[in-house]
């Protein structure tokens, strides 16, 4: 097997049948179980199952970061004329969920698969313990050395190492912080300074020369995902791809608009607009903006719509994804 992964992503970009194209081109596949109830996430597994033999699922830690409800309220009503646009009301009270957590860690432990990742925080070491017995590696993702640090003590296997240049949600443990630049081999060598685990690099991965560079800095292997937005396999919303590769889009930007907490996405109207004022309260914000997304999505307008890309959106491409490994496992045997 390749050094190369495809990285979970959540809302519709990562399909069964992207894993599967990710998997037949010799790469290690992740299903993303965020956003999605224990028996959907059931059905993909099971889908999966049937055509490849080892994958990883990956779960979003719930949030324990407390709600401002007046600063939700205000910026409720600051959005109240972009939902206007499509007819719609939002609502000021925020709405805060667990991803459905206690059930489909269940799922896990009942229907074991090779890998499952952590994002957004770390579980109970005992959930760490449990999985790991019924013989499931344990990889949480960080984004700085402390959290490697902390997920070491915690007991897991291995380290998603995120720099800050990956698209969308940052993982980071503690989202009101700000999001220092780290290039994404830098953060590698640090984290391995302090801990002694495999690392998988995720952020900045535009094309065979970045995985050689993470490969070097003591990556085992390398996560790809914006490069994966635009193939035939990916669950990416039309609106979504033509973004990709429109060349209106000039940059890319960390920004708490449209969920509350910081993702990296095409800067747009809806960022320049709302950036400043947007509250640190996921999954609040994401379920208040959520209904004004989908419309945008419905109606090709990308100037409302999250377009989560890292920093080398510009080299996906069409086609099919087992031609994006190839290209990357170039930088694999250069």
């Amino acid at each position: 097997p390749l050094p190369l992964v495809s990285a979970p992503m959540a809302g519709g970009p990562t399909t069964v049948l992207l894993a599967r194209a990710v998997a037949s081109a010799g790469a290690f596949p992740f299903l993303a179980g965020g956003y999605k109830t224990r028996e959907a996430l059931a059905a993909e597994i099971d889908a999966l199952r049937g055509h490849v033999s080892e994958f990883g699922v990956n779960l979003f830690v719930p949030s324990d970061v407390p709600v401002d409800a007046s600063a939700f309220a205000a910026y409720a009503e600051e959005l109240a004329e972009e939902a206007a646009v499509y007819g719609l009301e939002l609502e000021a009270t925020p709405v805060t969920d667990d991803d459905d957590w206690d059930a489909k860690l269940a799922l896990l432990l009942e229907t074991p698969v090779a890998v499952v990742s952590f994002t957004f925080g770390l579980p109970d070491p005992a959930d760490v313990v449990r999985l790991q017995r019924v013989g499931t590696q344990v990889h949480a993702t960080v984004t700085t050395p402390d959290e490697a640090s902390r997920a070491r003590q915690a007991g897991v296997d291995g380290l998603i190492v995120q720099g800050p240049s990956a698209g969308g949600h940052s993982a980071t443990f503690d989202p009101t912080r700000p999001i220092e630049p780290w290039v994404t081999a830098e953060l590698v060598r640090a984290v391995l300074d302090v801990v002694d685990l495999p690392v998988i690099a995720a952020g900045g991965v535009d094309g065979p020369d970045a995985v050689r560079a993470l490969l070097r800095a003591g990556a085992r292997a390398v996560a790809v995902g914006t490069l994966l937005l635009r193939t035939d396999e990916a669950g990416t919303s039309p609106t979504h791809r033509m973004a990709l590769g429109d060349p209106r889009f000039t940059e890319t930007v960390l920004t708490r608009a449209f969920t509350g907490r910081p993702a990296r996405a095409l800067r747009n109207g809806f960022v320049d607009r709302h950036d400043g004022s947007a509250p640190n309260a996921y999954p609040a914000v994401h379920h208040l903006t959520r209904a004004l997304r989908q419309a945008a999505a419905k109606v090709g307008d990308a100037d409302r719509l999250h377009l989560w890309a890292g920093t080398g959106w510009r080299q996906a491409a069409e086609g099919p994804a087992a031609a994006v490994i190839g290209h990357l496992a170039e930088g694999v045997s250069a």
